[in-house]
């Protein structure tokens, strides 16, 4: 008999089945879930983590404590383009939005355009044929958009303009492994962006989008749609949804742990309290 079986075998009959199943599988596939959450349940969890002003550094500590030692730290080489040392309004605390953006298999005319219009037409038909839509209904209070891009392009996958827009609708920050432009007036605007370096080009000819709220790695980590983002000049986090109730409480009795030692020796010195030492923070 086990003669018999090895020979069916080996000529496929016993294969069969499992042929008959592949060939009904689908030919394309996503093996990661994702789950949307309503903006009561994100402004809900993001005032776990920005109430007490936890930093970077209390959330890495607290993904150690939960099993995630230097998972889900984005590489150091992202930062913040610019920095407020008065008031800290470059450090954000939100959930995200996730944005993928790939070469696309056409480049655009190397040519020169006649005129500003039909320089303004191209963009509008390459825009309309690889970049897509819908992303901005996604941006809300409390959101932040991270951006998987080919950093080797130099474009600019945001610029002050329509950063500008998303803020309007609520967003607290950008984070790409790539970079934006126009940095000069998003200091000025007060649009906080974690990147690896400015950049300049328009995206039109050179990018396509493939995807948004999908998964995406950035910084070397994978971010799902929905985890929690907390960048400041330390570096950026993400927090597994799954985990975030957990870590924002530990975070947050590191960070009052930290306050209370940090204390004593402002109180010793006759330096007065400045507002790293509030609990209740919500910017």
């Amino acid at each position: 008999m086990r003669k018999t079986t090895l020979a069916l075998l080996g000529l496929g009959l016993l294969g069969a089945p499992c042929v008959w199943a592949q060939e009904q599988s689908p030919f394309s596939n996503r093996f990661f879930e994702v789950k949307q959450y309503s903006q009561e349940e994100n402004e809900a969890i993001v005032k776990k983590f920005r109430g007490p002003l936890v930093r970077t550094t209390d959330v890495a500590d607290a993904l150690q404590m939960v099993g995630l030692h230097g998972v889900t730290l984005m590489d150091r080489d992202i930062d913040p383009m610019w920095i407020d040392n008065e008031k800290f309004s470059h450090v954000i605390y939100g959930v995200a939005i996730t944005l993928r953006l790939v070469p696309p298999q056409e480049r655009a005319p190397a040519r020169a355009f006649s005129s500003d219009e039909e320089f303004q037409q191209w963009k509008r038909e390459w825009s309309g044929r690889w970049m897509g839509g819908g992303l901005s209904v996604h941006i809300q209070p409390d959101t932040i958009l991270v951006i998987d891009a080919p950093l080797r392009a130099d474009n600019g996958y945001c610029g002050s303009n329509n950063a500008m827009g998303w803020l309007g609708r609520g967003l607290r920050g950008i984070v790409t492994d790539a970079g934006c432009r126009d940095s000069d007036e998003m200091r000025l605007e007060g649009i906080p962006v974690y990147q690896r370096e400015s950049t300049r080009w328009i995206n039109q000819g050179t990018i396509a989008v493939e995807s948004y709220n999908q998964p995406v790695v950035v910084g070397g980590v994978l971010v799902m749609p929905g985890d929690v983002i907390v960048a400041d000049l330390d570096g950026v986090a993400v927090v597994p949804r799954a985990k975030a109730e957990t870590v924002a409480a530990f975070a947050r009795k590191i960070r009052e742990d930290d306050n209370e030692g940090r204390r004593r020796h402002y109180e010793k010195m006759g330096r007065p309290l400045d507002f790293t030492f509030r609990l209740d923070r919500d910017p």
